[in-house]
C-alpha cells in the first residue's frame, strides 16, 4: 500500500506511531547484531591493554627499585674508598 492510502484509512497519528516503532525496533535490531559484538570485542581487547599496562608498570617498578639499589651500593663503595684514603693519608 501507498503510504498516502494509510493515512487517509489510518490517519496521520496512528501512521506516524507505527512508522516511529518501526523506526525503534530497527534501532534495536542494529544495536544488538551489530554494534554489541563490536563493543563486546573492543572491551575484552581494552582489558587485554590494561592487563599489559599494569604489567609494563610492575616491570618499571622493579627496574626502578634495582637502580636504587646500584646507585645505593655505589655510592656505599665511593664512600668506603673515600674513608679509606683518608686513613692511609692520615698514617703517611
Amino acid at each position: 500500500m501507498d503510504i498516502v492510502a494509510l493515512i487517509n484509512k489510518y490517519g496521520f497519528p496512528i501512521v506516524a506511531a507505527a512508522g516511529g516503532g518501526y523506526m525503534v525496533y530497527y534501532v534495536w535490531l542494529w544495536a544488538t547484531q551489530e554494534v554489541k559484538p563490536v563493543l563486546n570485542e573492543a572491551s575484552t581487547n581494552l582489558i587485554a591493554l590494561i592487563d599489559r599496562v599494569r604489567m609494563l608498570d610492575n616491570d618499571l617498578i622493579r627496574l626502578n627499585q634495582k637502580i636504587n639499589i646500584v646507585t645505593m651500593l655505589k655510592e656505599q663503595d665511593n664512600e668506603k674508598n673515600s674513608n679509606n684514603r683518608v686513613c692511609r693519608h692520615k698514617r703517611d
